[in-house]
């Protein structure tokens, strides 16, 4: 993983009204915040539920997860994990897309008798 990717959280399930001084105050009990992301709807002007978090350390990051998941933020439960994680092969869609197409086989010819 790069450097950054250890440090990073997602954070999904945020109110759409929050602001970003909540979420920082909220998050920044955890450790420093070395930036953060919130995408706004362009047509409402409101969050869109999720929110990427880094941390300057680690640790912070890992609180912050431990601490807030499956936890309350201005009435709506958080969902905070790591923003940088491959899915497992077993999980992927695509994976089991291509072991699908594998078993298929080709239809039989209509027989021209």
């Amino acid at each position: 993983k790069q450097w950054y990717q250890r440090r990073v959280a997602i954070t999904a399930g945020v109110h759409i009204e929050a602001t970003e001084n909540d979420i920082f105050d909220k998050f920044s009990e955890f450790g420093d915040i070395k930036n953060m992301h919130a995408n706004l709807d362009r047509r409402t002007g409101y969050l869109k539920g999720y929110v990427c978090i880094e941390y300057e350390q680690y640790s912070e990051a890992q609180s912050a997860i431990d601490a807030m998941h499956k936890g309350d933020f201005l009435g709506q439960e958080l969902e905070v994990s790591w923003a940088f994680v491959r899915p497992s092969v077993k999980s992927s869609k695509s994976g089991n897309r291509r072991t699908r197409e594998r078993r298929r086989g080709r239809s039989p010819s209509p027989s021209s008798d």
